[in-house]
């Protein structure tokens, strides 16, 4: 699987789950699940990130068979619907992605953990040779908003880890084309820290590899606001933009259409 970053691209969230943060973005069964699919084609998304494992903080505990039974009927059901189209795994646990490439083919693994979570999971991935996405958490989703505390500047910390942990994926065997980096909004990252981590993307974006950006609908937005996930929708377009302006390859959302949209505009702005 080859990404075309010539252009910023859109990763659609797909919650095979009962219990993630938006709760317009839950697809609990396959009627719904398929709904969502169609909707985030329909759309223009150019990746669906399937997750069956809430992430959100204080998240519950979900079995590595429950994971994998709602992250296969996310999946088939993208596959039945559009063959073509590049799928996302929203998992740290190896397991998954070693079913997930031998039922369905080929898939990009979006990992919250970077691989810390499952010791596993840097050898699953070299072996299949697919496109991984390694995030910068500390901890846990239990455990994360406990764990704030940063020695150095948040955006130094930040990519002083991934300088660390590229070097530690590739002597692992993933190749360096296969590797995307994600720094984690709102995961072990206070109000304040997740603006100047925004402020300072551009830095990670200068390591030279492509980011991913997850900004929507999250909590630096919404208390900002004073509202709640369903009203930071316009916020989340606004910090789209940013991240886009900073050099931002993905953005992972809720709201593909007005992703869409603000990708078509900012590559008019561009040229």
């Amino acid at each position: 699987m080859t990404i075309d970053f010539s252009q910023p691209r859109v990763m659609a969230v797909l919650n095979v789950t009962p219990d993630s943060f938006y709760a317009d973005s839950r697809a609990f069964d396959l009627a719904a699940v398929e709904r969502r699919v169609a909707e985030c084609l329909d759309q223009g998304a150019h990746i669906i990130d399937v997750g069956g494992y809430s992430s959100r903080p204080g998240a519950a505990e979900v079995s590595p068979e429950e994971e994998w039974r709602r992250v296969e009927i996310g999946i088939a059901a993208v596959r039945r619907l559009a063959p073509e189209i590049a799928v996302s795994v929203d998992t740290f646990r190896a397991s998954v992605v070693e079913k997930a490439c031998e039922r369905f083919g080929e898939i990009i693994v979006n990992d919250i953990s970077a691989g810390e979570l499952d010791a596993s999971m840097l050898a699953a991935v070299a072996r299949l040779g697919v496109p991984y996405v390694a995030m910068h958490m500390k901890g846990d989703p239990r455990t994360m908003q406990s764990l704030t505390d940063y020695r150095l500047d948040i955006v130094s910390e930040v990519c002083d880890y991934f300088r660390r942990r590229v070097v530690e994926l590739q002597a692992a065997g993933i190749r360096a084309e296969r590797i995307i980096l994600d720094p984690g909004f709102g995961f072990a990252k206070t109000l304040e820290q997740n603006y100047r981590l925004l402020a300072g993307l551009h830095e990670l974006c200068a390591l030279g590899f492509p980011v991913l950006a997850g900004v929507s609908r999250k909590s630096m937005i919404y208390k900002v606001l004073d509202a709640s996930p369903t009203g930071a929708l316009a916020g989340t377009v606004a910090l789209g933009w940013e991240c886009l302006r900073q050099g931002a390859a993905i953005l992972r959302v809720h709201d593909v259409r007005e992703a869409v949209d603000t990708v078509r505009i900012f590559n008019r702005f561009r040229s």
